[in-house]
């Protein structure tokens, strides 16, 4: 069984009307969404561009459980969790609902370029009772600016399986990193899981990861030169 959900839209860094798409069994792209950003090659610097963790605080990443890499081809960047799992339910802690992550990233980029990020792509395993309900969040900043809008996508049970999620920014809307400077790219991400009106007796959960190993999230990038 596919259950097709609609993200919530908000006003922030990534701003679009998003598609999620949730499955017991396999992965399916809803009406509306995309495979994948588009990527101009001929804007992609040739040098390597280079990505590190600089901090991570949260309950859904303790220190040294989450990594990021670039990708090898300039396109962006990827960051996995091994923790992030948020329960509810006859197995779960009271505090267990609702886990977070904060990310500082640097990316080191070629000289005379900046970037904004175009897309993120989210994934992990998801299992909930009929009743129970989840909630998947984030925004990202950079380093001296703010932002207290999110991207939500909201999940209904009963499902069990990979769910999927992505965020989209239209061209005119993108915040590029200032030319000339390291500002490091915060990511604020959350799981909620709410056990609602699901039997007592069953565990609900949201994980950022899916299989040993996996990529959590891609976050792709969009380049353009500075004067």
């Amino acid at each position: 069984m596919t259950t097709r959900l609609t993200g919530m839209r908000r006003v922030g860094l990534l701003i679009s009307a998003v598609t999620v798409a949730v499955m017991a069994g396999g992965v399916s792209t809803a009406s509306g969404a995309t495979a994948g950003a588009t990527v101009d090659a001929a804007a992609l610097p040739s040098d390597a561009v280079t990505a590190k963790v600089v901090t991570m605080n949260g309950s859904g990443c303790p220190a040294g459980t989450a990594s990021v890499r670039a990708n090898s081809d300039n396109t962006g960047f990827a960051v996995t969790y091994n923790q992030y799992v948020a329960t509810a339910g006859a197995e779960a802690d009271n505090v267990d609902f609702r886990k977070n992550c904060q990310l500082a990233v640097q990316l080191g980029i070629p000289s005379g370029f900046t970037y904004a990020i175009a897309r993120a792509d989210y994934s992990g395993w998801g299992h909930l009772a009929t009743g129970a309900t989840g909630l998947q969040r984030a925004n990202y900043y950079f380093q001296g600016a703010s932002s207290n809008s999110f991207s939500d996508h909201k999940f209904t049970g009963p499902f069990s399986g990979r769910w999927q999620a992505s965020d989209e920014t239209d061209m005119a809307e993108m915040v590029y990193a200032p030319c000339g400077e390291t500002r490091f790219l915060n990511i604020n991400t959350e799981l909620r899981v709410n056990d609602g009106s699901a039997d007592p007796k069953t565990t609900s959960a949201l994980s950022m990861r899916y299989a040993s190993g996996s990529v959590s999230t891609i976050y792709n990038l969009s380049w353009k030169q500075c004067p």
